[in-house]
């Protein structure tokens, strides 16, 4: 929006050259975001409070310590982090580029999808929400309809093809299996960092990495300078992801804040889902589906100890891990929350450092 109305202005006004420039407005979406979060953050967190008087509903089959630190704590944090990322893109991304609403619509319908399950959660006092299938079923439609929507906005031969990390000018044509591909990434992003969400500061760290990472892949594709340097396949207007990129750093880095051990809000399905929709349709547009699953290796880990937990269980009666996702596992090995966080922060770094090496390793 700002850009729509002050960049018109700047043969007048020399300073409003900057909103020009998508770093410069990145910069801004960061301290917008922060700010709302601050300032939206207290009041929130004590509305939901007052609404929900016992908090989010605690899993009796979880570890037993979180029955004793968690109760109480209010769930549905999510939406402030919807309402500093959608905010703060308003207010400084180009709101003529199509990729920026197609992110924008999903973040929002998955944010709408985690929303009602948390409700449901909260009504029926149990931590079972919308039905799995159900749920699942309307996240394959937002996800498939935003691959229909990037399938003609995309030029060829970008759209509908899947680049490689570490080959240049390399694009396997997937023909219209690009939808069912693409739908698989944003679907299985979203509920990777679902699966993430389990202790205090523990999704949300590893995201805002992955969206920091996203920040300067995007704007690097998006770039043609750059994008021929380091022989990345350019997507025209994929740079302006940049700005999205950059207010979800500053509302994770504010959610963060309120977050932190001991968490006062959790963000529940309605942050978990919008957060891992976004990751995976950028990573759609800005053909790095195959990067995300590096950068977000923890989501992936995370996920594949439910897949390898269930999958032996039905299998064999017996269980890989004491409990499943991964974190529980070191729960009940004995390992503080804190440190298990932290560790996992430090993995995530290390994936991500991973990832963004596949930049230059060509």
């Amino acid at each position: 929006m700002l850009y729509w109305l002050l960049y018109p202005l700047a043969g007048r006004f020399g300073a409003f050259n900057l909103f020009r420039y998508i770093t410069f407005r990145s910069g801004g979406a960061v301290v917008t975001a922060l700010i709302i979060s601050f300032l939206v953050g207290p009041r929130l967190i004590g509305w939901l409070k007052a609404k929900q008087k016992e908090g989010q509903p605690i899993r009796l089959d979880g570890p037993e310590g979180h029955l004793l630190r968690k109760r109480g704590t209010p769930t549905m944090g999510g939406f402030l982090i919807l309402l500093a990322v959608i905010v703060s893109t308003l207010l400084w991304a180009d709101l003529s580029n199509p990729y920026v609403w197609v992110v924008l619509l999903v973040t929002a319908a998955f944010g709408v999808i985690g929303f009602f399950d948390d409700y449901m959660k909260l009504t029926n006092r149990s931590h079972n929400g919308v039905a799995a299938r159900a749920k699942l079923a309307l996240e394959i439609v937002v996800a498939a309809a935003a691959c229909v929507a990037l399938a003609f906005i995309m030029p060829a031969p970008l759209a509908n093809s899947l680049a490689v990390p570490f080959f240049k000018n390399v694009l396997f044509e997937l023909g219209w299996f690009f939808i069912p591909f693409g739908s698989l990434v944003i679907v299985g992003a979203a509920n990777a960092v679902n699966l993430t969400d389990g202790l205090d500061g523990l999704a949300i760290g590893p995201a805002m990495i992955a969206a920091g990472c996203f920040v300067l892949i995007a704007y690097l594709v998006g770039n043609s300078i750059f994008a021929n340097y380091l022989e990345l396949h350019h997507v025209p207007g994929a740079g302006e992801l940049a700005v999205f990129c950059s207010a979800m750093v500053g509302a994770s880095l504010g959610f963060l804040w309120f977050n932190a051990p001991p968490a006062m809000v959790f963000m529940g399905d309605t942050g978990s889902l919008a957060i891992g929709g976004a990751l995976g349709t950028i990573s759609v547009v800005i053909k790095h589906e195959l990067v995300l699953a590096i950068i977000g290796g923890l989501f992936v880990l995370e996920a594949v100890s439910v897949i390898v937990q269930v999958a032996s269980f039905k299998l064999t009666g017996r269980r890989i891990f004491r409990m499943a996702p991964l974190h529980h596992h070191f729960e009940q090995k004995g390992w503080e929350e804190p440190t298990i966080v932290i560790r996992f922060w430090i993995i995530a770094s290390i994936l991500a450092i991973a990832g963004l090496a596949t930049l230059k390793l060509r």
